[in-house]
């Protein structure tokens, strides 16, 4: 699948390419094709070297929490839920604690510590996989569940909203959950029918039971907060969590005397080498990406969906179900930065800003594509840092799960800002 899809986005760029020289008469367009060529090339090394230091230093943090028992606990606390996912998965393995590790900081928003995590998650999902070079059923699942951002607090999104002057960032709040929690359930269900896993269990059912419960207390404090007050509690709270599991760690670690500057080393050692590794999977999906929307093939597909998308509401206009009439309609101003996402982050981030500066921010576009950009994850750079972080080559479904998962999310930000705001 992901064979295909690269040399995909190669082919319809050179066609692209083909019609606008031709036809359109832009021989330009191969500049901007060489120029994406080499740029993001560039940016690939760029992002894996970058990596290296926050890996370094998570990865030797994660050595000294497994040696001083904190990983094992916080298996054994989801064993239940765990076994379930990922049945392949032995009780108290380390890839139960990195997980735990990878999805906690993803739901609270904090990026530079979920990679990381996911990176060593992954890695300890390939000590089990019989065969090296297929992705298992338990590293699709984990990976999926990445893709269909389980986010709680999205604290990167509402720091870009207040800085584009947003007037009220936290009303975003519960339309995102809702958005990222069909994103998430889409990519479950979808990876749960091809490995034929059973999601209606009580243990399960309790879990999500749980965490609604939780959302909604979190939930309802935010709203009682103003805007100052809810950027400081959420820089507060994530900084916080960082350092406090840092210190948990050692202070585990040290009950159990054990030397963590040498466990942290140890650790550390890895992180470097990593980075190294996944560098040609970046180069090669950035480069293909880049390719693409440089053509203009990004553009016409754009085109052809905005197209469509009018054509279907004049038809719903005609049958008196919404009031068209030819004007803009807030989704299909939206759609460009909600099939940005599975392609590139920065791409789908500059669209967001964009948008929200040509419409006003407090526009139904504006609202649609914030909760867009909270709902899902960049799928294809996923793809191409966790499985190339372990040399995966053959991805089997994983693609198609994440995709779907991708199409949920954007699909449910749709309607639920029709719901909240239409």
């Amino acid at each position: 699948m992901l064979n295909v899809i690269w040399t995909g986005f190669f082919f319809l760029a050179a066609l692209s390419a083909l019609y606008q020289v031709t036809w359109l008469h832009q021989p330009m367009v191969l500049d901007a094709i060489m120029t994406a060529l080499f740029a993001s090339s560039k940016t690939a090394f760029e992002i894996a070297i970058g990596l290296t230091g926050v890996m370094t230093l998570w990865l030797g943090i994660m050595r000294i929490g497994e040696a001083g028992g904190m990983v094992e606990v916080l298996s054994r606390l989801l064993t239940p839920l765990f076994r379930h996912l990922f049945p392949e998965v032995p009780e108290g393995h380390p890839a139960c604690g990195a997980m735990v590790m990878n999805i906690a900081a993803n739901m609270l928003g904090l990026d530079n510590a979920a990679t990381p995590l996911g990176l060593k998650a992954m890695r300890e999902l390939q000590s089990l996989n019989p065969d090296p070079q297929t992705a298992s059923n338990a590293q699709i699942m984990f990976l999926v569940i990445n893709t269909s951002s389980v986010t709680i607090i999205p604290t990167t999104l509402f720091t870009y909203l207040y800085q584009l002057g947003y007037p009220n960032p936290t009303e975003l709040f519960l339309p995102i959950l809702l958005a990222t929690g069909c994103s998430t359930m889409a990519g479950l269900v979808a990876v749960s029918f091809y490995q034929r896993l059973n999601l209606l269990r009580p243990r399960l059912l309790l879990a999500l039971a749980g965490l609604l419960a939780l959302l909604a207390l979190i939930f309802t404090g935010l709203l009682a907060m103003d805007r100052a007050a809810m950027r400081a509690l959420s820089t507060t709270v994530s900084n916080g969590l960082i350092f406090g599991v840092i210190i948990v760690f050692l202070l585990l670690a040290v009950r159990r005397r054990v030397n963590v500057y040498e466990a942290f080393i140890d650790g550390a050692k890895d992180g470097f080498q990593v980075a190294v590794e996944i560098i040609p999977y970046l180069v090669a999906m950035l480069v293909a990406i880049g390719v693409f929307q440089a053509s203009g093939a990004m553009a016409i597909l754009l085109g052809l969906i905005d197209h469509l998308a009018r054509g279907v509401a004049t038809g719903l206009d005609g049958l008196g179900l919404i009031h068209y009439h030819g004007t803009p309609i807030a989704f299909v101003d939206a759609l460009p930065t909600g099939l940005m996402k599975p392609l590139s982050g920065s791409g789908a981030r500059g669209l967001m800003i964009e948008t929200i500066q040509s419409h006003g921010v407090k526009s139904m576009v504006a609202k649609m594509v914030a909760v867009m950009q909270g709902s899902t994850e960049t799928t294809f750079y996923i793809i191409a840092v966790y499985f190339g972080a372990v040399g995966v080559k053959k991805t089997r479904h994983a693609v198609p799960c994440g995709l779907i998962a991708d199409a949920a999310g954007i699909t449910a930000a749709i309607a639920v800002c029709y719901l909240f705001f239409g």
